[in-house]
């Protein structure tokens, strides 16, 4: 795995320092975040809500990104999400050199981003094709899956990306055509990948540093070891013993009500 060729650490800046009692400093990898970035590619992972997506869309916008999503181009447009990240005003990265590209690749934007295309495409004085760097054709036109895929193949070349669950519309054999494709960029030594995602089939990535987000502080952690990869192991190899507590009908307490803490709890697996 080639050395990041960017980015080499995000950490908060003492002179801006989060309240720990309002988001996003009651997050708990907040607290004295100093992070080092050893490969080209890094993964985030954690369950909902942990706060990999406001990591990764801080550290975007910290790297003259959109918060939107998209590229230097699209930096003054609106796709429909609030516009400020309170931790990217008190994030910093350490930069070896400046990318001459750029990409925040955010998922649930994306059908906004199709849409931008398509008003580009009938706005006479755009002056070029909106397509040519995303597939070649409307996104509209083709799936969901294909539309993201058409656009990490045909934007994503050398340069610094920020991916926020790019799995999300791709089957898994498109999952694998999208690992094929960052191996053939990171090898050249000018690509550098941050990823927040859910896949266990992208976390196999061979050299890629992953940091988990379920146990406070951030740390790394082998893919194998991630709650993502064990419980979709798991429950593929033994789906009798998960289904016999998914399917089992609900516990019904006697006595005073179980606490909103417990009711909220996922049942656990052995």
């Amino acid at each position: 795995m080639p050395q990041p060729p960017y980015v080499t650490q995000a950490a908060i800046a003492p002179e801006r320092p989060l309240d720990p009692e309002t988001f996003p400093g009651n997050l708990e990898f907040t607290r004295d975040l100093s992070i080092r970035f050893d490969s080209a590619v890094t993964f985030f992972v954690g369950e909902n809500g942990s706060g990999k997506s406001t990591l990764l869309e801080a550290m975007a916008v910290v790297a003259r990104l959109p918060i939107t999503g998209g590229s230097l181009n699209e930096i003054d447009v609106h796709l429909g999400l609030a516009e400020r990240s309170l931790l990217a005003e008190s994030l910093r990265l350490s930069f070896i050199r400046q990318p001459k590209d750029r990409y925040f690749f955010r998922a649930e934007t994306q059908a906004h981003f199709a849409e931008l295309l398509a008003q580009r495409r009938a706005d006479s004085d755009f002056g070029r094709d909106p397509y040519a760097n995303y597939g070649g054709k409307p996104l509209h036109e083709v799936s969901h899956g294909e539309a993201f895929l058409g656009v990490m193949q045909s934007r994503f070349r050398s340069g610094l990306f920020f991916l926020d669950e790019p799995e999300s519309a791709l089957s898994p054999q498109r999952q694998l055509t999208l690992l094929a494709l960052m191996h053939d960029r990171v090898r050249q030594g000018a690509t550098q990948f941050f990823i927040a995602t859910h896949s266990p089939i992208l976390l196999t990535f061979p050299g890629a540093t992953v940091f988990t987000f379920d146990y406070g502080p951030l740390e790394t952690i082998a893919a194998d070891q991630t709650n993502h990869f064990q419980i979709t192991r798991d429950i593929l190899n033994h789906p009798d013993r998960y289904w016999q507590h998914l399917a089992a009908p609900a516990k019904r307490t006697r006595g005073k009500k179980k606490s909103s803490a417990a009711d909220s709890q996922d049942p656990e697996f052995d």
